[in-house]
């Protein structure tokens, strides 16, 4: 190969690499507990969530909303210290019923994902 062309295809090879990089950059869901959709028969004490990047503490939270439509979780979102891909916040002793969880996260790239699920707590 010429030395001209290695000169502008290896600037252009770098270009498309870091730009499918980006695309996948987000900070999505991997899994949580309690899992989405699950019912379980003791209230968890707290809602974890997996993500498959480092989420920015200062910047992501997850909201739990009980059956009333109320905020019911103890406003207290932190990463765990052990692994920044896991987000938690702590629960009350919540009273059988249906809960939502919503969560925005933005990762440390600065990518903003947001969504939400549901489990319900049996009597």
């Amino acid at each position: 190969m010429k030395p001209f062309r290695v000169r502008f295809l290896l600037p252009a090879i770098i270009v498309i690499l870091a730009a499918q990089q980006s695309l996948w950059a987000h900070a999505f869901a991997d899994h949580s507990e309690p899992r989405v959709g699950a019912t379980v028969s003791k209230p968890p004490a707290d809602v974890r969530i997996w993500f498959t990047q480092e989420v920015e503490p200062a910047f992501s939270r997850i909201e739990v909303v009980g059956p009333d439509g109320k905020e019911v979780d103890k406003k207290d979102t932190h990463v765990d210290p052990s692994d920044h891909h896991v987000l938690i916040v702590s629960l009350p002793a919540l009273p059988p019923g249906t809960y939502k969880v919503h969560w925005h996260v933005v990762s440390v790239d600065t990518h903003h994902t947001q969504n939400d699920f549901k489990f319900v707590v049996k009597p």
